[in-house]
């Protein structure tokens, strides 16, 4: 425009339409005498008004209208005409005759409506004969207003299916390619408005921009109207093509808006609906690709963040969010372009001090993506970026990340089968698996925290590789990071690195018995007893001596599997003292005591002097407990140390019986406890218990038990039960009784086994 003067810009759309008026006048005269010459020298004047610069787009329109009005006129007397003395096609030929080229074109269109109503020729030919010469206007202004006529005139004239213009099999592709190449145009022309001109005029182009548009959308509108466009053809043809234009544009005017347009739901609301598309069918993927929407997209996100520096984190966080769902979608095979994106997102809010609520929210939903789209944290863990945003997130929203992290590979039972990627894992999630922030532990709720660390020790059961030397450097590295944890995570750490740890002893050992050893291998038995005998001892800063021994003994049994005589004895020596210096408590020292006389009888690899030390440690141990019932109970379990059924060389028959007979007289001074303390002998229950040690023993061929003690024992139960003092016991009735069924039951058997029991007298 030459000037922004409002009255000078009124004064010249009033002389447009003098001249614009005049000319109709002379025109519609013409065309009353039927003077068809005059006719079009007068419209291609009256035409010519439309050639100015000097009206904004909203006076030019009014111009306009005033024109099409005229040219709706000379529409239908050029209809009458055709029928009557001169044919559409001379008229098509003389109006190429008008001297300027935009009346020429603006005429070129009308009668080319006309011609095509006519159906003289193909309208395929006619329309792309109109759309082609239209590329003479390159004006931004005029040029939109002249196909913005030829869309309004041909929109009811299009080959499509089922129109009485219909042509051969490819019509549809016809309609549809000229309402493209005609929107295509418009398109460049409507952005070729933002570069002509001065500087310090750009808001008032922008302004002007904006009042066009609808005319360049205007195309879209007529392109849904088609009806032969099937899915096939919308996505092969026309989304690309559309895309290719509007995209670009619709992204690169993001930058340039105010700060208070939500820009950011505007974006991500254009990215869902790409991607949900997207997702609708694989075979529109290669025209997002084509069209390069991932890079457009990308650039238009920065250049908006970069415009907008206010921008608060979680706008910017939820566009790239949006973003890589989009991409996920569109370029799931591209993991640079997700590793992208995470980087972009680090860029931005790093050096933003503590992050909102809503921010770290975008963050979590920014990482799962990735997990719930691969469902394999393998792949998140070729990200390079990943771990780099989760360092942002606070230590309260970091577990929660990690929670979602392990429960994927849970649900998704992901093998990660490489000591690198067990670290990996393991520093991406080590907000379960250390403080990252001191205080933050005292506040957390008891359970929750159970949860996260039994989730952790989950994870380690699953790490499992084939080859032995891999799976001892998985184990190593997993040891590393939960040594960090603390004392108040090692109890939930520890046993499952330890029994996955067992597994590969296992593993290595059943390898063993079929290949030679290799001198130079380092996934040996006796080196990863080694690890565990120091993992273990790490859970002393805890303590929790119960559980350590427990473990202890665990790893001894497995020593005993693999013939380690030395260092199954070491394991029972570090059971011993945790014992003796670390469990105090009486209900503890039983349950210790007990799975120390269990493993115990299972071992088969010490040798006379150790399983006798060993024994009488035991022994030992069980007559010095603070109960006497429990003294009782534990010095007849210790009869079993030295009668093991599956294993020659071990049934001492006589030291059976001196259990047994220790064990009695502890229950007699127990009855006499009773006695003092209460009036009464108290329940007869440890008799029977160790009356059923004897028939145990007696059955199993132990020549020290005889008819004699057995009958005595029974007699000792019967007299007890029947004395003043007894305290009436249904429990210790019913055990008895069971006892007395199941003597009788042995007897009726017969044969050898019913001639042994036939002498026992109940």
């Amino acid at each position: 425009m030459i000037s922004d003067g409002v009255e000078d810009e009124e004064k010249w759309l009033t002389a447009g339409i003098a001249g614009l008026q005049q000319n109709a006048f002379y025109m519609h005269r013409a065309l009353d005498s039927n003077n068809i010459k005059d006719a079009l020298k007068y419209s291609a004047q009256m035409l010519s008004e439309l050639r100015t610069s000097r009206l904004s787009p909203h006076k030019y329109y009014e111009l306009y209208m005033r024109a099409f009005d005229e040219l709706r006129k000379l529409e239908i007397f050029f209809k009458e005409e055709s029928n009557r003395s001169c044919s559409i096609i001379e008229l098509y030929e003389l109006v190429q005759h008008a001297g300027n080229i935009l009346p020429r074109l603006y005429l070129l269109c009308t009668v080319g409506s006309v011609y095509i109503r006519s159906k003289e020729a193909p309208a395929k030919d006619i329309l792309k004969d109109l759309v082609e010469m239209c590329r003479g206007i390159q004006h931004p202004l005029r040029g939109l207003f002249l196909r913005s006529y030829l869309s309004q005139v041909s929109r009811d004239k299009l080959p499509d299916i089922g129109s009485e213009y219909e042509g051969d099999e490819n019509t549809v592709m016809d309609a549809v390619e000229f309402v493209l190449q005609n929107f295509t145009e418009m398109n460049k022309l409507w952005v070729r408005m933002q570069h002509q001109g001065p500087a310090r005029e750009k808001e008032k182009r922008e302004k002007e921009r904006n009042e066009l548009r609808d005319l360049v959308g205007k195309n879209l509108h007529v392109l849904s109207q088609i009806e032969g466009i099937d899915l096939e053809l919308y996505r092969d043809v026309v989304l690309p093509r559309v895309l290719e234009q509007t995209l670009e544009t619709l992204l690169g005017a993001c930058p340039q808006l105010q700060p208070s347009v939500d820009i950011k739901t505007v974006l991500s609301g254009l990215m869902e609906r790409l991607s949900n598309y997207a997702a609708s069918s694989t075979e529109v993927l290669p025209e997002f690709v084509q069209v390069e929407a991932f890079a457009k997209l990308n650039n238009a996100i920065g250049q908006v963040i970069e415009a907008q520096a206010d921008m608060p984190v979680f706008g910017a966080v939820a566009l790239y969010s949006s973003l890589l769902t989009f991409t996920l979608h569109v370029h799931p095979d591209r993991l640079d372009y997700v590793d992208q994106i995470l980087g972009a997102c680090v860029s931005k809010i790093a050096g933003k001090g503590k992050l909102e609520a809503k921010a770290t929210k975008q963050i979590v939903a920014l990482l799962s993506a990735p997990l719930e789209k691969y469902n394999d944290i393998d792949t998140a863990l070729k990200l390079s970026n990943y771990p780099l945003v989760m360092e942002y997130l606070d230590d309260r929203t970091n577990k929660v990340m990690s929670n979602v992290i392990i429960q994927s590979i849970m649900k998704n039972k992901t093998h990660i089968s490489t000591a690198d990627k067990v670290g990996a894992l393991f520093e991406l999630i080590k907000g379960l698996i250390k403080d990252l922030d001191a205080n933050n532990d005292d506040e957390m709720d008891e359970d929750d925290f159970k949860e996260e660390q039994n989730s952790v020790a989950r994870l380690i059961q699953m790490l499992y590789n084939n080859d032995p030397e891999e799976m001892l450097k998985i184990i190593c590295t997993v040891r590393k990071h939960i040594l960090t944890g603390g004392p108040k995570r090692l109890p939930f750490t520890v046993p499952p690195l330890i029994y996955n740890a067992l597994k590969l002893v296992r593993r290595v050992q059943s390898q063993d018995d079929n290949v030679t050893e290799e001198e130079t291998a380092s996934a040996t038995p006796k080196k990863i007893f080694q690890i565990l005998n120091q993992t273990i001892e790490t859970l002393s800063t805890v303590p929790v001596p119960d559980l350590a021994l427990r473990l202890y003994l665990e790893c001894a049994e497995a020593a005993n599997d693999c013939d380690l005589e030395p260092v199954a004895y070491e394991f029972f020596t570090q059971a011993y003292i945790l014992y003796e210096e670390e469990i105090s408590d009486s209900k503890a020292q039983v349950t210790a005591l007990y799975l120390i006389i269990g493993t115990l009888q299972r071992m088969h690899t010490f040798g006379v002097e150790n399983r006798d030390t060993l024994t009488h440690k035991a022994t030992g141990y069980s007559a010095k407990l603070l109960k006497k019932p429990d003294q009782c109970r534990a010095v007849y379990a210790c009869s079993h140390l030295f009668w093991v059924e599956d294993q020659d060389g071990v049934k001492d028959g006589e030291r059976v019986l001196l259990c047994l007979k220790r064990a009695l007289r502890i229950a007699n001074a127990a009855q006499q406890m009773a006695n003092v303390a209460k009036g009464s002998s108290g329940s007869v229950m440890l008799f029977i218990e160790i009356l059923n040690k004897y028939l145990y023993f007696f059955e199993k061929g132990n020549t020290q038990i005889t008819v004699a003690s057995i009958q005595g024992l029974i007699e000792l139960v019967t007299t007890e039960m029947q004395s003043d003092t007894s305290t009436s016991d249904p429990a210790a009735d019913a055990f008895l009784a069971s006892t007395i069924r199941y003597i009788q039951s042995q007897k009726d058997k017969g044969g050898a086994t019913g001639e042994k029991f036939e002498a026992i007298k109940v």
